[in-house]
């Protein structure tokens, strides 16, 4: 079965809910939000739904964390971006948020509390539960008796077993918004297509998804050339045996990922020379930017790749068909050690070919750089991109597939 999309859906006048991604990077001390760019995704869907009665389900950040906060800053910002209003309520689906959503009129868009703040959507114990059991969630029951339908805007979260996520395509006509839809087209796209060669850039400290990531891309004959780089770089190149330096061996260690070496050791035995590790590498020395080859490295912090790697790689990159990036090469929030990840970027930008980055750091670095538009296509996830290419079925996308349309049945849905 397709995926269902707004193609298919009669949503005029209608009370529609709709999950979207709006988690921002957010300065703590003031509240102040550093970068707008998963709300600007989602104004293309929002615009689409104008003749609809929307509410706006979405979350910031996770239970704990610095940035865990309410959702205030986010309506004023997105109200900026469309050029109109957008009610706030600090409630999901408690009798403030019910009286809300049963007050819209039609062109209204309503944005709930952090859906985080309910326990129900970050429970372990109903994560693990069937989307069919969670639909059962008092946060289900309640938001969903007083909408019509349901729309999936949020790629980013697609991988999530959450109940936001997965549980109301059980019970509601539902669909994928425009963002999401561009998502698996052009994730596809980079799978599917002919064109050779392929080159996969991994970096950043997501290591253990683009390890597993890669394996598949390769045993499946999907990639031709990996590049690595950050602490995906550390692994790969202590399996080659070079020693990196008991403060960067250290690191690995505190964070569990020295087990990935064999895993490592294993792969370049088997793909060699499609896997590219850094021959150069850059760390602070009195203050300043130094760099040395990887076989007479300092004890002292890896903090980005070297000029020849960035040249090497960039090579490669230009002349490669498709590109795919995940994660910055370095420590790229020092501006003297981001030059990796603009390099590579820079080269994506020079690429004629189809080129896509994932994850919010390599698209803020974009933006930075004035290179958003000369990327063919920015993804909002890090992690759903990774699984996504990985061949792994995301649930938010899955449960789509089995959902039930309007009347209008579900024709022209994607495939």
């Amino acid at each position: 079965m397709g995926l269902p999309t707004l193609d298919s859906a009669r949503l005029e006048n209608k009370r529609v809910l709709m999950r979207i991604d709006i988690n921002s990077p957010i300065e703590p001390s003031t509240g102040t939000i550093l970068d707008d760019t998963r709300m600007r995704s989602h104004v293309a869907t929002i615009e689409e739904l104008s003749g609809t009665r929307l509410v706006l389900l979405a979350h910031q950040s996770r239970p704990g964390l610095e940035d865990f906060t309410t959702l205030e800053a986010h309506a004023r910002r997105l109200a900026q971006l469309l050029g109109r209003e957008v009610r706030y309520v600090d409630d999901v689906f408690g009798r403030a948020a019910r009286e809300e959503i049963s007050g819209l009129r039609r062109g209204e868009v309503l944005l709930l509390e952090n859906v985080r703040f309910c326990s129900e959507e970050v429970a372990g114990e109903v994560k693990t539960k069937p989307p069919e059991a969670q639909a059962k969630t008092n946060l289900v029951r309640k938001l969903s008796s007083y909408v019509e339908a349901y729309v999936n805007d949020a790629f980013a979260v697609a991988h999530r077993t959450q109940p936001s996520v997965v549980a109301f395509p059980v019970v509601l006509p539902s669909y994928a918004g425009r963002l999401l839809e561009r998502e698996v087209e052009n994730l596809t796209r980079v799978l599917k297509t002919e064109a050779r060669p392929k080159v996969f850039c991994f970096g950043g400290a997501k290591v253990k998804d683009s390890i597993r990531v890669m394996e598949k891309l390769l045993s499946r004959g999907i990639a031709d050339v990996v590049l690595t780089s950050g602490m995906v770089a550390n692994i790969f190149l202590l399996a080659q045996g070079v020693d990196i330096g008991e403060v960067n061996l250290r690191t690995l260690e505190e964070k569990g990922l020295l087990p990935l070496v064999e895993g490592a050791k294993r792969l370049l035995r088997r793909y060699g020379d499609s896997i590219q590790v850094p021959s150069d590498l850059a760390f602070r020395r009195n203050g300043h930017r130094a760099e040395a080859g990887v076989d007479d490295l300092p004890n002292l912090m890896i903090m980005d790749i070297g000029i020849d790697t960035i040249a090497r790689y960039s090579r490669i990159i230009e002349e490669a068909a498709v590109v795919a990036a995940n994660g910055p090469a370095g420590v790229f929030e020092i501006r003297e050690f981001a030059l990796g990840s603009e390099g590579l970027l820079k080269a994506m930008a020079r690429c004629s070919g189809f080129t896509v980055i994932g994850g919010g750091h390599l698209a803020a670095i974009a933006a930075r750089q004035g290179l958003r538009d000369k990327i063919s296509f920015i993804s909002t996830g890090g992690k759903a991109m990774l699984l996504f290419l990985a061949g792994e079925k995301l649930p938010g996308i899955e449960v789509l597939k089995e959902a039930r349309g309007d009347d209008a049945g579900n024709s022209g849905g994607l495939g």
